[in-house]
């Protein structure tokens, strides 16, 4: 149930242009005063008597897009823009309702020098929550503590594509290791440390040169496979690379193993504590957000098209890539788990990560306390068990 009041949209396609910025864009802060929210009535739910900080300033990991579209759905009416920071700010509805607070949420990525969210959480006390993978909060629970409230993806779209008219034998991660297929990864990837580990993939397989970029993967004509998101590549492939132009097969990394949640909604661990009567309220808020986007996601699919076209960062993201992020988020990457709720972490699944990845950390220098536990990097004390899919 989206409220805000649509600008012009752009559908930009795959290959970069120049994007002009939308005339309606601001630069500076936006305030509650500056979009209306302190002359309007609040519903149901309060989140400013719950002790919710006036403006809810939420850090993702990326340019605005539709895997983000549960936070998106957050925005209501006459959102303000900042053009400078990468920003929407706007009175954060609940079902069609305000709240009493504002909602502003910050891109990632190109916007913050590809600092990682927990990182800028830290930089920047202004930012109440941020997106956590689970991992990296085990990874960085030494300097950059955090505790997630909400996992809005079920499981991560970080995939391995390859051509199946290449590989016509290969079926998942494991087949593209007994092929000895080289695969193009970002440098870094504990996913890709941990399939090596256990012999799913060989070292001399992998390539971290990956630059995000479908020129090598199309003039290695399917003799590699690459890294990518479920919600994305396969659809820019076929549909916005003409010289690819066909389907691509995958398998996601965590129905090879890696059983990571990605973008948890993380705080600081105090935050946790000072603001408990807040996350008792807000938590459930965004776990219907997330059923209200995936019921209707046109117009906050509109908003982030808007916002893509405003931040101007060279990265370009297009109407059909959305609705296809939508459908495939939908089937395979949003759900409610094992049980009937949305947004909960699994106790063996996070204790399962923890197991894998305490000892790759450890040999790579990370400072991982000796008394960590996985039930410290998460907590579902918040989460309303009644709401799910």
């Amino acid at each position: 149930m989206r409220k805000h009041t649509p600008r012009a949209v752009v559908a930009v396609g795959f290959m970069a242009g120049t994007l002009a910025l939308a005339s309606c864009a601001s630069s500076g802060d936006a305030s509650s005063e500056d979009t209306g929210s302190d002359e309007m009535t609040i519903g149901s739910i309060d989140l400013a008597a719950a002790g919710c900080p006036a403006d809810i300033r939420i850090q993702t990991d990326w340019n605005p897009e539709s895997e983000h579209g549960h936070l998106y759905e957050l925005v209501g009416p006459d959102p303000e823009i900042d053009d400078s920071v990468k920003s929407v700010t706007g009175p954060l509805y609940a079902s069609g309702e305000y709240t009493g607070v504002d909602v502003t949420i910050l891109a990632g990525g190109p916007a913050t020098g590809f600092t990682q969210p927990n990182a800028q959480m830290y930089n920047d006390d202004s930012i109440f929550m941020a997106y956590v993978g689970t991992d990296e909060a085990i990874a960085h629970a030494g300097d950059l503590p955090t505790v997630g409230v909400f996992a809005p993806l079920e499981k991560d779209p970080q995939m391995i594509m390859w051509d199946p008219e290449t590989y016509p034998g290969v079926d998942g991660i494991a087949g593209l290791g007994e092929e000895g297929v080289t695969i193009r990864v970002f440098p870094g990837g504990t996913y890709i440390d941990y399939f090596v580990g256990v012999g799913i993939l060989s070292e001399d397989q992998i390539d971290s040169t990956y630059d995000g970029l479908p020129a090598v993967f199309v003039s290695e004509d399917g003799a590699i496979a690459q890294q990518g998101f479920a919600s994305a590549e396969p659809f820019i492939y076929e549909n916005e690379v003409p010289e690819w132009g066909k389907t691509v097969s995958y398998e996601l990394i965590n129905d090879a193993g890696y059983p990571k949640y990605a973008a948890v909604m993380s705080l600081r661990p105090d935050d946790v504590t000072e603001y408990s009567d807040c996350l008792t309220e807000l938590v459930p808020v965004l776990q219907q957000a997330e059923i209200d986007f995936f019921d209707d996601p046109t117009e906050t699919n509109e908003l982030i098209l808007e916002l893509v076209e405003a931040y101007d960062t060279g990265w370009v993201y297009s109407a059909g890539v959305a609705e296809y992020s939508v459908e495939t988020l939908k089937a395979e990457l949003v759900g409610n788990g094992e049980d009937d709720t949305l947004g909960n972490l699994d106790e063996a699944r996070v204790q399962e990560l923890f197991d894998i990845v305490v000892p790759i950390y450890t040999e790579q220098g990370f400072e991982i306390p000796e008394d960590l536990t996985a039930e410290d990097i998460y907590t579902n004390e918040f989460i309303d068990e009644s709401i799910g899919f």
